[in-house]
């Protein structure tokens, strides 16, 4: 879980081996939520995402967010800040995500999901297929609303207030359908909820082991639950669909989805300096943290930690078996060879 600024713990190289087939790993699978009736579990779950009453209890041994997702915790000069800045720090990296993650589901994620819905890639959708959007559709409202409900709590508690402007992400993602041919738009959408989904599930799989704030934890466990059914779900249609593009197309996606792994794990870096300065953080440490962060090296090895789901479901459906796009990954330092 990059937190939507693009900060992510260091992990292992990322290797993609024996990629399947290019038609075979596409054919015909159920498109399906499986359970989505009984099992969705933001949207049935009836735990109150109300703050604890023993909040500062908690938070003496308890996070508002993953500090691993936040490597700049370990500065010098953070550290020896004390605890209570390190939790404003978190706290403000939590509101950021869930405001961020409040805007994806509803204008980036459920705008891709359209796309199938509404047979705007012009292929061939499966009614099961198009049945599961539908249901995916609806999750991603649930993970909205309650994102924002623990949002507008944990902003409050802390005075929070800058949170007018779109993430940088955000503004990253829809400037990329603003520049591309409206030809092209429909297809560009749904590259956009399939990276997003993809990362997603690890990031939140990475969240649920830590000693998070009980009410944090709670919604991002019940996130993971839906969110893993979505990256399978995405996993398929992108088999299917990539089985169905054309040469041109499908260099037109290779070149796109290179572009929105590298946005994925970019650095908000003018949200955080803000967030840094919140807590009197000296204006050399903060150049310093924003730097180092910025990177090419640490952006590249963002990306091949938080990617990994996202790349085996490239792989699985033939996406490397075409030598330019290997190359591609390659020279882009996503991937190993």
């Amino acid at each position: 879980m990059p937190g939507a600024d693009g900060t992510h713990p260091a992990q292992g190289p990322l290797t993609v081996s024996k990629p399947c087939p290019q038609r075979t790993c596409a054919s015909p699978a159920p498109y399906t939520l499986a359970g989505w009736d009984t099992n969705a579990s933001v949207r049935l779950d009836r735990t109150p995402y109300a703050l604890p009453a023993d909040l500062e209890s908690q938070l003496g041994d308890r996070h508002w967010f993953v500090p691993a997702f936040m490597p700049y915790l370990d500065h010098p000069d953070i550290v020896q800040a004390g605890t209570s800045v390190v939790r404003r720090l978190e706290a403000n990296q939590l509101v950021y995500f869930l405001d961020y993650t409040t805007v994806l589901e509803h204008k980036l994620v459920n705008r891709a999901v359209e796309t199938l819905i509404h047979n705007e890639l012009g292929l061939h959708v499966p009614l099961a297929m198009k049945n599961a959007a539908l249901q995916l559709y609806t999750d991603e409202g649930y993970h909205a609303l309650f994102s924002n409900q623990i949002a507008e709590q944990v902003a409050e508690l802390y005075g929070i207030n800058n949170r007018s402007r779109p993430a940088h992400r955000i503004q990253r993602l829809q400037h990329q359908i603003d520049i591309c041919r409206p030809a092209d738009r429909a297809l560009h959408w749904f590259l956009i909820g399939f990276v997003s989904e993809t990362i997603i599930a690890k990031e939140l799989l990475g969240a649920i082991h830590v000693p998070l704030v009980s009410t944090v934890l709670d919604m991002f466990k019940s996130h993971l639950g839906d969110e893993a059914r979505h990256s399978r779900y995405f996993s398929e249609v992108f088999a299917h669909v990539w089985s169905l593009l054309d040469d041109v197309q499908r260099a037109k996606a290779a070149t796109q989805l290179l572009t929105l792994l590298g946005i994925f794990f970019e650095s908000d870096t003018r949200w955080l300096k803000e967030s840094l300065a919140s807590v009197d953080l000296n204006p050399t440490t903060i150049e310093q943290i924003c730097i180092q962060l910025q990177q090419p090296a640490v952006h590249q090895q963002r990306v091949r930690a938080g990617a990994r789901a996202t790349v085996l479901a490239l792989a699985n459906a033939g996406f490397f078996t075409l030598e330019h796009n290997r190359r591609l990954f390659l020279s882009a330092g996503f991937m190993d060879a």
